[in-house]
């Protein structure tokens, strides 16, 4: 090699080795303010007062003072602002301007850096890539942790590319300007890089660059449409639900603003002078479509003269008013020409909810009435407990005419009514009779998230004016002396009123997936629609299949259907015990009940899978076989449920188990102790149900209820469970006779008679409006006694 060509080369070798090290990163500002990578924003603010008052240079002499000042300044810059700070922990960039230099994207330049004046290609690299593509860069774990739930409150607009798409290149423009304009309504953007993000874009299911897709309510839709930005802007309120708004006119008015009472939501009405429903306010009706009712008034036509004139509206702004429980006023106004994000967003948070809304679901509970946290942020809720018949129409009005004069912001005013919300009314009244002729007014504050509260009944409540004037001194007493609510207990979960629209819903999803289907037909290629094909073959080969089975299996079920036949027969003639409660009962004809002990006692309790629940009898060695017969007979037709498992506890071995159990739950259930012989007072727990979910920490007690008849005119179930063991006639001279059945002590019947209504508690437990015990913790294994005789782990109880 040649000397001139040998000092070119070395020259050149020195420029990219002097940008080689130039590329790393020239601060890194958590070390430079002592935090680490998870501090929160106000450690990073104290840090930083205390190291800049340490290094001014007005106070500190150091040479290095200036220096460390504006790196400590710079620092906390980079650190306070949460998109730069992003945009440092993804990339390590301290500078808008700067290379993307990260550690994640080394390999791109291992060794060398290229400057631009040596390659300049068009491609969209990272290195290339503009900066607002990285602002909104999209990764696995940020998709399902944020963007999904997110999804349910804004719709997203997410954009597939890669470093070498050249189509990419083309919509960039487009994308930048749509981006700009739906980033100011709310609409969250996103952006996923193919080469980094695999794993997303197969979740996605995006197998081609470039892709636009939309994300709602956690559902994925592409757009399949020339990327224009009209068409994008159509596209997005596409996604929206088509029943987020309803049009206003002078015939629905009053139909629609007095539909408050049945939806329990305040009604906000929107007036402009454009014939299309603006984006932004359909935007903000799906945000909010949990607790506000929308409407939409075109001030252009002539069908709304009468209702612009009745609110007084200005035909020059945009005008936007939200009523309540009173529909000839609205209870807020807005009014601007440029209606903006920020203004709408605070003007339906702070009208979230009625003056006194009906409690319908845990969820609207929960918001109404917090839990406590700090002593200052503690809520109390006035809850109305009344009667839905129109009898209570009047104490009801006259309840929200007291809610409506409240100005404290820790008060929050609600009514329930008792027959929909049956389990919560009976431990705030003390388990009072339904059908009482009068409501009831409480004061409650919740103290944790499983259900405990403190209470208090404060009055009856007719809506006259010593109820109001009582009412009102106990709220004062409230706010000087918080230790007047007393009484405390576990509330239950309330029961969600409106899940009998499931079936509406059912057919909405049905409707949208059979869209969804059908646009994957008409879009998509082969290769995406490989997963649909094969689910439908596989559907109808294991229908054919199943078809052919059943033509080979009719000749031997005929067979076998005849000496059924004949045994039914029978069994009609004369046979007793027969049971034909059931038209299809399950196909065993046994109860699988096993026993609860330190054996079984992780598997079938504390360890049991969630959503599963152990219904546990509680029994004696005397009164084992009646309850365990009678116990097989109750639940026999739930036995076909997979998340039900039977169980037994013998008292005589493992009493101190159910006695703690007990005790752990003693403040929320109340179990009557008997008198024995001796006049001192014992729990009598036999026959008592126990349904224990081990995961959640509750349980659900059935309390034995004799129903059986007297001795005299018992049924013939009794009879036949009294006549067991008894000696026939002919039999009599070769053993001694045993005691009849009038003989018989009436503990055996009464014993017989403990679960006759343990299958309506079944039902009820199924349905889940039973109420619920929460425990702390479940009773240790130490309280179950070691049996080393014990054997089997079930008993298999026949059902005759």
């Amino acid at each position: 090699m040649s000397p001139p060509l040998a000092a070119m080369v070395l020259v050149v070798f020195s420029v990219l080795l002097a940008g080689s090290s130039h590329a790393g990163p020239e601060m890194d500002p958590y070390k430079i303010l002592g935090v680490s990578m998870g501090a929160s924003q106000a450690e990073i603010k104290k840090v930083y007062k205390r190291l800049a008052k340490e290094w001014h240079p007005d106070k500190n002499k150091d040479p290095a003072a200036e220096d460390m000042f504006i790196k400590i300044t710079k620092s906390y810059e980079i650190l306070s602002s949460e998109d730069k700070r992003a945009n440092y922990d993804r990339y390590g960039q301290t500078d808008d301007s700067q290379a993307y230099s990260s550690s994640r994207y080394s390999h791109r330049q291992d060794s060398f850096y290229f400057d631009e004046s040596f390659f300049n290609f068009p491609f969209n690299t990272k290195n290339h890539r503009d900066f607002t593509d990285s602002k909104y860069t999209l990764q696995f774990n940020q998709y399902v942790g944020e963007v999904v739930p997110d999804s349910y409150r804004r719709p997203y607009l997410i954009k597939i590319t890669s470093d070498w798409c050249f189509s990419c290149i083309h919509i960039e423009p487009v994308w930048k300007e749509v981006v700009q304009e739906m980033e100011t309504l709310g609409i969250g953007i996103g952006v996923v890089d193919v080469g980094y993000e695999r794993r997303l874009a197969n979740h996605l299911g995006a197998h081609r660059t470039p892709s636009i897709l939309g994300v709602i309510s956690g559902k994925v839709t592409f757009f399949h449409y020339a990327v224009a930005k009209e068409h994008l802007r159509q596209f997005v309120e596409d996604l929206l639900p088509q029943r987020l708004v309803e049009r206003i006119t002078d015939k629905n008015q009053q139909q629609f603003l007095n539909s408050w009472h049945s939806l329990n939501k305040p009604h906000v009405l929107l007036f402009d002078q454009v014939p299309v429903v603006p984006l932004l306010y359909k935007l903000a009706a799906f945000a909010y479509k949990d607790y506000l009712q929308f409407g939409y008034v075109d001030q252009g036509v002539a069908e709304t003269a009468e209702l612009q004139k009745r609110f007084n509206i200005n035909t020059y702004a945009p005008t936007m008013l939200v009523f309540k429980e009173n529909t000839d006023k609205p209870a807020d106004i807005i009014q601007a020409k440029g209606m903006k994000k920020q203004i709408i967003d605070e003007f339906m948070s702070n009208n979230k909810f009625l003056l006194a809304p009906r409690l319908v679901n845990q969820k609207l509970f929960d918001e109404l009435c917090p839990v406590k946290q700090f002593h200052r942020r503690r809520k109390y809720c006035v809850l109305l407990i009344t009667a839905d018949e129109e009898t209570f129409s009047f104490g009801k009005q006259e309840f929200l005419s007291f809610a409506s004069t409240n100005t404290r912001e820790v008060v929050r005013f609600a009514y329930v009514y008792q027959r929909l919300q049956q389990p919560l009314c009976d431990i705030l009244m003390h388990g009072e009779d339904s059908s009482q002729s009068t409501a009831q007014v409480v004061i409650l504050e919740r103290r944790n998230a499983a259900g405990k509260a403190l209470f208090k009944p404060v009055t009856a409540w007719n809506g006259s004016e010593e109820e109001k004037l009582r009412l009102l001194e106990e709220l004062e007493r409230l706010q000087k002396d918080p230790s007047i609510l007393i009484q405390d207990a576990m509330l239950p979960e309330l029961n969600n009123e409106f899940a009998s629209m499931f079936v509406v819903r059912w057919i909405y999803a049905s409707y949208d997936y059979l869209t969804e289907v059908i646009d994957d037909i008409l879009h998509n290629n082969w290769r995406e629609m490989m997963p649909l094909l094969s689910l439908i073959f596989s559907a109808l080969f294991i229908l054919f299949g199943t078809v052919v089975i059943q033509a080979f299996s009719d000749s031997s079920d005929d067979k076998q259907m005849k000496p059924k036949a004949k045994d039914g027969a029978k069994a009609e003639n004369g046979s007793s015990g027969t049971s034909s409660s059931s038209s299809r009962p399950p196909k065993k004809n046994f109860v699988e009940v096993t026993e609860l002990t330190d054996i079984t006692y992780m598997s079938n309790l504390v360890k049991l899978r969630p959503g599963h629940i152990n219904i546990v009898l509680v029994l004696t060695d005397a009164s084992k076989n009646i309850l365990l017969s009678k116990f097989a007979k109750e639940v026999y037709s739930f036995t076909g449920s997979q998340t039900l498992h039977f169980s037994f506890l013998n008292l005589d071995k493992h009493g101190e188990w159910m006695s703690a159990l007990l005790e752990y739950a003693q403040s929320a259930m109340h179990v009557e102790a008997d008198e024995d012989e001796s006049g001192s007072r014992k729990t009598d727990h036999t026959g008592f149900v126990l349904a224990l979910n081990g995961y959640k920490k509750y349980l659900c007690l059935f309390k034995p209820v004799y129903t059986g008849e007297d001795l005299d005119g018992k049924s013939s179930e009794d009879e036949a469970a009294a006549s067991v063991g008894k000696p026939r006639p002919g039999s009599r001279d070769c053993h001694p006779p045993r005691k009849s059945s009038r003989s018989r002590s009436t503990s055996t019947l009464q014993i017989h008679h403990k679960l006759d209504r343990l299958g309506l508690w079944m039902e009820r437990l199924m349905e889940g409006t039973l109420p619920r015990y929460y425990v702390p913790e479940w009773p240790g294994a130490t309280c179950l006694i070691w049996d080393l005789n014990y054997i089997g782990q079930f008993n298999a109880i026949q059902i005759k």
